[in-house]
């Protein structure tokens, strides 16, 4: 008897040169993580029809479209409904477009899970403070996070190492996205607030996003599949 194993609770981050560099990645990683994350690049070269290739080629997958929206709520409702025809399972907006954006994204789009970005994971405290922030990147965080959450968001992006300050601000039933996870041994890249998949998992993410470390080895399935096995 052949015993199933559940897909990772990984979103690959398809960040490929081409569609058809894109769509090998997600077939590769198919049925070994959860999701495949379509971003900006892939979306504005590919367009619908790349997501839809995406789509076809891990079709086991959740379809995670990373565009990170963030306009006044009408603008942003509008790019909701403009998507919704490709059914993702997570959209992304930027927490600091304000609860009532946030708000019109889930009225948009009430059968995709919107998932609020807190500060991107290549700031540091001394870019935050460049660009006008006065707190820390946790207090950021913890207080955009609980505005959006009660905007209606239902899910969080937020780097690793504040991911248990998040979970103890927003409960249990809020799912937290991680970006900035790294195997150990594997350089940072332009992430600055990093942690490895398996300390983000113990401090209560939900969903660990890993580009690079999958896509650029010589096997992404190989890669995929060995973070896999050593979070289980």
């Amino acid at each position: 008897m052949t015993t199933m194993v559940a897909p990772a609770p990984i979103a690959v981050a398809l960040d490929g040169a081409d569609i058809g560099t894109v769509c090998t990645w997600a077939s590769a990683v198919n049925g070994i993580v959860s999701t495949v994350k379509v971003g900006l690049e892939a979306y504005l070269r590919d367009g619908a029809e790349g997501v839809q290739r995406v789509r076809a080629a891990a079709p086991q997958c959740q379809l995670f479209l990373d565009l990170k929206l963030h306009d006044i709520p009408a603008t942003v409702a509008g790019a909701c409904r403009s998507v919704a025809h490709l059914a993702p399972d997570i959209l992304t907006v930027h927490a600091s477009g304000g609860p009532e954006m946030v708000k019109a994204a889930v009225d948009a789009l009430p059968d995709t899970r919107i998932a609020a970005v807190t500060v991107l994971t290549s700031l540091n405290q001394a870019m935050l403070a460049q660009i006008g922030f006065s707190s820390s990147p946790l207090d950021a965080v913890v207080r955009l996070a609980t505005i959006a959450v009660q905007a209606g968001a239902t899910a969080l992006v937020c780097s690793p190492q504040e991911v248990a300050q998040v979970r103890a601000a927003v409960g249990s039933q809020v799912a937290l996205i991680t970006p900035g996870v790294r195997p150990a041994g594997v350089g940072s890249d332009d992430q600055q607030r990093i942690a490895t998949p398996e300390q983000a998992l113990a401090d209560g993410a939900d969903l660990l996003v890993i580009g690079r470390p999958i896509t650029a080895a010589v096997s992404p399935a190989q890669a995929a599949a060995e973070i896999a096995a050593n979070l289980r």
